[in-house]
């Protein structure tokens, strides 16, 4: 039984972390300037493409890497959350690109990722759905960073409170 997550694991964690954080953060400058909201979107697409192509690795990883074992004497219903949060924060790093790419795709948008690279539409252009699928992205990011939010209290806690390794298991 391992201790530690393994190397790539910890790596692809740390560098989601920051992606994330920072598409979190791009996302409300984007739809709070008028002045910077083209260069923000000709980021933000991107990086929810390399988002999205890192959370499959990091899935197929995960099935090859387990998660260490949680502690032995956690609680049941604390082992159940933190299943469920991890499961939830993989649901909603797939999801959350996926809706993106589909809105832009509904909208009629090209969904540029370098140059002349452009990923092709997933979805029909159509008004109506472009319309559902934007305020949709908003809560699915809404949610994303609530819950990254409460995965980073949950990390503090094993850290500082429980001191039970599970924090060190992704920081070593």
């Amino acid at each position: 039984m391992t201790r530690h997550f393994s190397l790539l694991s910890r790596l692809l964690h740390w560098l989601m972390a920051i992606l994330i954080l920072a598409m979190l953060f791009i996302g409300v400058a984007m739809v709070s300037s008028l002045s910077d909201y083209h260069r923000l979107v000709s980021i933000h697409k991107p990086l929810g493409i390399l988002i999205l192509i890192l959370v499959a690795i990091r899935l197929v990883n995960r099935l090859f890497n387990p998660a260490p074992s949680l502690p032995a004497g956690m609680p049941a219903a604390l082992r159940f959350t933190a299943h469920a949060s991890h499961w939830l924060l993989y649901a909603l790093m797939f999801a959350l690109p996926l809706v993106g790419w589909g809105m832009l795709s509904a909208a009629g948008y090209p969904i540029v990722l370098i140059g002349l690279l452009h990923l092709p539409p997933i979805l029909p252009h159509d008004a109506g759905l472009y319309a559902a699928l934007r305020p949709l992205h908003t809560v699915l990011a809404f949610v994303l960073f609530a819950t990254f939010l409460a995965h980073l209290g949950a990390a503090l806690m094993h850290a500082v409170v429980f001191r039970d390794g599970v924090f060190q298991s992704m920081t070593r």
